[in-house]
């Protein structure tokens, strides 16, 4: 079985010219399907750079990059919004649209599959925030939500279409130690249940005993680290 994410020297660049910068140095990585893998490193390191490039939201510079078995670089816009369908993005902060309910930005997630139809699409949505704990939240906008409910409403838009790959930068940063734990420990107990991969960026050191493997990244550098 291919890896869900392989990744050969790979370099980014920020600028042209005289201000270009590197900020990626020759990655290697391969992540397998099923593994929950925690990215670590200060800020500034490049984590959410590489994090962005994995799930196809920048293109790719020098180097091989396969997500999901499709390789991005060189892909066009069109492949690239292909490649992002088979993927859930959670980040720090959960970019809820505040005009809509909790179900509806859970069921925009389910719309971008169009063989998917409308009274499916509500059901699914309304299954999963059950599986979050917002059975009784549906018809709630984000200003009337917890940060930790808004951020429960993110992993049930994430997860909903049961993607192969869930992406999660910084997901616990706003929420409170307790409010931070439940959280992951949702994310965890679904994507066992559904067999999908997880990548995670934090710098929450009580949320790395759920990683399979932890990697560090340090000035551009790739680590890795004993387990």
């Amino acid at each position: 079985m291919k890896p869900v994410i392989s990744i050969q020297n790979l370099n980014h660049f920020f600028g042209k010219d005289k201000l270009r910068k590197q900020v990626l140095f020759n990655i290697n990585l391969e992540i397998n399907a099923g593994e929950i893998v925690i990215m670590t490193g200060p800020s500034g390191s490049g984590k959410t750079t590489l994090l962005s490039l994995i799930g196809a939201l920048r293109s790719v510079q020098e180097g091989s990059l396969q997500t999901i078995g499709q390789e991005l670089n060189g892909a066009r816009e069109n492949k690239l919004v292909q490649v992002r369908r088979y993927m859930g993005y959670i980040f720090q902060a959960h970019n809820l649209l505040p005009f809509l309910t909790a179900r509806q930005n859970v069921q925009m997630s389910i719309e971008l599959h169009n063989h998917i139809l409308q009274k499916e699409a509500i059901a699914q949505s309304k299954a999963m925030l059950e599986m979050v704990g917002l059975g009784e939240r549906l018809d709630y906008y984000p200003d009337q939500l917890s940060g930790g409910q808004k951020q429960r409403v993110a992993i049930a838009r994430a997860l909903v279409s049961h993607p192969r790959l869930v992406l999660a930068d910084e997901p616990t940063a706003a929420l409170d130690s307790k409010t931070g734990r439940d959280v992951v420990d949702i994310m965890e107990r679904l994507t066992k249940e559904q067999g999908c991969t997880i990548l995670l960026v934090t710098h929450d050191n009580r949320i790395l005993d759920m990683a399979d493997r932890i990697i560090h990244m340090e000035d551009g550098h790739l680590k890795f680290i004993p387990t």
